[in-house]
């Protein structure tokens, strides 16, 4: 098998994954359902990227040695530090200030 096909094989196993992991979250209580969603949409984002990714044949290799590879790399994702409040915070200044300049720009024109 080619890097490439390895490569599809990895996509098409994760993304059955996903599928069987959305439909048992389905058959939830909402309440679950909620609870769920951060992770379902992290594993959506690892879905994704692997249709964009070109791992090392070794790597694909690696994952595809797992029966449930998706889990394993969300819950490897799950351990890293991430930036997301950051961010979050960053646009919320960012929106804040660009509303203050508007605002700011709206009177001097009307002032004039």
């Amino acid at each position: 098998m080619t890097g490439e096909e390895l490569c599809t094989k990895l996509y098409q196993r994760m993304t059955a994954e996903q599928e069987q992991y959305r439909n048992w979250l389905l058959g939830q209580p909402p309440a679950d359902i909620l609870n769920h969603a951060a992770e379902y949409t992290v594993r959506e984002d690892i879905v994704m990227e692997m249709l964009a990714l070109e791992l090392p044949e070794a790597q694909t290799r690696a994952l595809l040695k797992s029966k449930t590879p998706l889990a394993d790399v969300y819950k490897e994702w799950n351990k890293v530090e991430t930036h997301h409040m950051d961010d979050v915070r960053d646009v919320i200044d960012a929106r804040a200030d660009a509303v203050i300049r508007a605002e700011k720009e709206k009177g001097q024109r009307e002032g004039r």
